[in-house]
């Protein structure tokens, strides 16, 4: 599949067959987490954790056995830097036929930090079960994905904008850049918020984080950067293989945003 397929193919799953997760696949997936790097060179430690072993449940998940999680210290961008890098972690596994979710609060979290030998200051921000989707999903499964809409996206020019806010961008307009959106578009977000906006202009895009309440912990991690990481790694994998490359910078354009709407970063586009 082209990346923008796999993108597309690609859904959260929570129902498995139950079938133990194979140890070629592990070693692959595990080998690929570890040579993962994100724009941010935020060091993050990823393990593969055994649910019986470590004791390890989520109540929406069923017939996983195995899940990936990283630890990360507490770093300016480091929730971008966790999202981009475990999205594309997620992708490889998702072209090696393995189903997985993100999974932030559903989880019997202290297990689960007790597994990744947390050590002080370190977070354990998400995790993902990796395993073979099962045939046919569970009710619960299939009641949560309809009643955050799973399968449903905003439109173009509702997320992507021609220079500033005041100016949705088409498709046909975007040009080159067209395809690298649409995956941004089609990005998974925490109960499908999609809080990603995106300026596009002079050959870079700049990435904003429209604001939900509710997202940012009493410390101040803010779990909607971990969803705009995950958007700007759906833009950049896409805009490579496309032949493109993207430098991330984080340098403010200072143009004017909608309310309750914030600058995470750009993309310098070649």
């Amino acid at each position: 599949m082209t990346m923008m397929e796999l993108i597309r193919h690609r859904r959260s799953v929570r129902t498995f067959d139950g079938t133990p997760l194979r140890p070629e696949d592990a070693e692959r997936v595990l080998a690929f987490a570890r040579e993962t790097r994100e724009p941010y060179g935020i060091p993050i430690e990823w393990r593969l954790l055994n649910a019986a072993e470590h004791g390890l449940t989520s109540p929406v998940i069923v017939g996983a056995d195995t899940y990936i999680a990283g630890k990360l210290r507490p770093a300016p961008h480091a929730e971008e830097a966790f999202g981009y890098a475990l999205e594309t972690i997620l992708l490889y596994a998702a072209s090696l036929g393995l189903g997985s979710t993100w999974i932030a609060g559903t989880m019997d979290r202290a297990a689960f930090e007790r597994a990744m030998a947390l050590g002080e200051g370190e977070r354990m921000p998400c995790v993902s079960p990796l395993g073979y989707p099962a045939a046919k999903m569970s009710l619960r499964e299939t009641m949560m994905r309809k009643g955050i809409k799973a399968d449903s996206r905003f439109d173009f020019g509702t997320l992507f904008f021609d220079g500033s806010f005041d100016a949705a961008l088409t498709p046909e307009k975007a040009g080159v850049l067209a395809q690298p959106l649409e995956a941004v578009r089609w990005a998974p977000s925490a109960v499908n918020k999609q809080p990603w906006r995106a300026v596009v202009g002079n050959d870079a895009v700049h990435f904003y984080e429209t604001q939900s309440r509710g997202y940012v912990t009493a410390d101040g991690w803010d779990l909607q950067k971990i969803d705009m990481g995950i958007a700007m790694s759906h833009f950049v994998l896409t805009l490579e293989e496309l032949g493109g490359t993207a430098e991330l910078v984080t340098d403010d354009p200072a143009l004017p945003v909608p309310p309750e709407t914030r600058y995470i970063a750009t993309c310098r586009v070649r």
